[in-house]
């Protein structure tokens, strides 16, 4: 069945989306604040509009993927996304935020007399431009089944992982998991320089064994065994540095807030934060490597990560 959606967002995410619902023969108008995005995207059958709710006008669904949780509340309600749309349209937002915003963007939406969920993804750039993106979506179920073929349309796999916010919290956990998985591999990695191993070898046996990771098989940190991933391409994201400095930020908070004892996940936001605010700033996440590497050639005894605060930011 052919939808009617509206795409607000597309850059190296929601553009590859977006062009994917085309081919699945749904009609797509877009929209981006980048002109240039807004070209790409037309070049991939996206109809342009030229506002928001200019797209969000008669469409069935509304899509966003945005930066944080302010920009999809305010384009929600103060840039009258909601206001533009016509009764009972299902807005899907696709964006990582956070699950207190998650929520008032689903208040806001039902008090508008629509429906709402938070669909956050995981993959990627590769992902969304091979259409192999997993959904973690929040809010009601009869909404769920209602948005599984265009979700199907973008990605190999959607969860429904409860209600509103849900979404957002199985992100957010997910990828806890995966930065602190390649800080590890990274070390690994470092470790294995420094005895005498090559990468090659390092890999054959920890993709095989025990230590056998996503972020080392798929998006391994070191070049060669693994030529698809970003280090291979002098670390061009991918997923940039800054978006998991952001997640884990997310994940730091949330923890925090719900007195949990993650020391591992706040290491790695501290350690994420430093690397996305300086070399790291346009590259993959998993050139944290390199930083690791830079930090374990210092004297012994010399401190190897900066003073930070309580959110994880360099002092």
């Amino acid at each position: 069945m052919t939808s009617v959606i509206a795409f607000v967002g597309l850059g190296h995410m929601g553009g590859p989306m977006a062009a994917n619902l085309v081919k699945a023969g749904h009609r797509v108008t877009g929209y981006d604040l980048l002109p240039e995005l807004l070209a790409s995207a037309g070049r991939s059958g996206v109809r342009a509009a030229a506002s928001a709710a200019e797209a969000a006008a008669g469409a069935d669904v509304v899509i966003t993927m945005l930066p944080a949780g302010r920009h999809v509340l305010a384009l929600y309600q103060d840039e009258g996304l909601l206001a533009a749309a016509k009764p009972g349209t299902l807005f899907i937002d696709c964006s990582t935020i956070d699950v207190a915003d998650a929520r008032a963007a689903h208040e806001a939406a039902r008090a508008a007399g629509h429906r709402a969920l938070d669909a956050p993804v995981s993959g990627g750039v590769m992902g969304a431009e091979a259409a192999t993106l997993t959904f973690m979506t929040g809010g009601d179920a009869d909404d769920f089944t209602r948005a599984e073929p265009l979700l199907s349309a973008m990605g190999k796999k959607a969860v429904h992982c409860g209600a509103a916010g849900s979404g957002q919290a199985a992100k957010i956990c997910n990828n806890m998991i995966l930065g602190i998985s390649m800080i590890a591999v990274s070390e690994a990695f470092v470790l294995g320089e420094r005895l005498g191993l090559t990468h090659q070898a390092l890999f054959d046996v920890a993709s095989t064994a025990s230590g056998q990771c996503w972020a080392l098989t798929t998006n391994c940190p070191v070049p060669g065994p693994v030529p698809g991933s970003p280090a291979n391409r002098d670390y061009a994201p991918g997923f940039a540095a800054p978006l998991m400095a952001k997640d884990l930020g997310l994940a730091a908070n949330a923890a925090r807030a719900g007195g949990v004892d993650a020391e591992l996940g706040l290491s790695a936001a501290r350690m994420y934060a430093a690397f996305a605010g300086g070399e790291g700033a346009d590259r993959d996440f998993s050139g944290i490597v390199r930083a690791i590497r830079q930090r374990s050639a210092r004297p012994t005894g010399q401190a190897t990560t900066e003073p930070t605060d309580e959110n994880g930011t360099p002092e």
